[in-house]
């Protein structure tokens, strides 16, 4: 399977990338071709600009970066992004991301793409309990899950929260080698 990992953070070093490496690693492993997009490193402008929807459908009609990230994406078969929980959310710079290549007549509407399975990995400080205890989890799996991945006719779709991300080096550890099995099983 061709997939494509959205990597947004903006340090290098961060425990973020180190779970999209490990994921990249075991997906890998299991006989899968990766690409990564980095969008910090690749300086991604999120900002949507009109150039980005002329609302027709038509890929031609979009901006040179819109065609070039829809493209990019449209050559795989899935799609990974990997992010820090951000104000329960996904980072601006990767609902910029969405905003811009996800767009009408290319990913949903009159549109036929190839992504045919979704992952969403996100790290948090808050612990499985904590966002249970007043219905989190719920909330960002249908604002994200469902609103980006159904929306757009992604059937097969799942949000991993790796959460406790503040409990120290043993308890991340346990992130980075939960994402490189769940790349081995992609």
């Amino acid at each position: 399977m061709k997939i494509l990992v959205v990597l947004c953070h903006p340090r290098e070093e961060s425990l973020t990338a180190q779970v999209a490496n490990s994921f990249i690693k075991g997906a890998i492993s299991n006989g899968n071709e990766v690409e990564l997009v980095d969008l910090y490193k690749e300086n991604f402008n999120p900002v949507l600009n009109i150039k980005d929807e002329p609302n027709d459908g038509n890929l031609l009609n979009y901006s040179q970066e819109v065609q070039f990230e829809f493209n990019r994406l449209n050559n795989n078969e899935a799609v990974v992004m990997i992010f820090p929980l951000w104000w329960w959310s996904m980072p601006a710079m990767l609902k910029g991301w969405v905003d811009r290549v996800w767009n009408y007549g290319l990913t949903y509407g009159e549109a036929s793409h190839n992504i045919k399975k979704g992952l969403l990995i996100s790290l948090a400080a808050h612990t499985q309990k904590e966002l249970e205890k007043r219905d989190y989890y719920n909330a960002i799996d249908t604002s994200l899950n469902v609103g980006i991945f159904d929306y757009n006719k992604i059937d097969e779709r799942e949000l991993l929260i790796l959460g406790g991300t503040d409990l120290g080096d043993d308890h991340c550890a346990k992130h980075i080698e939960l994402a490189y099995k769940k790349g081995c099983s992609f």
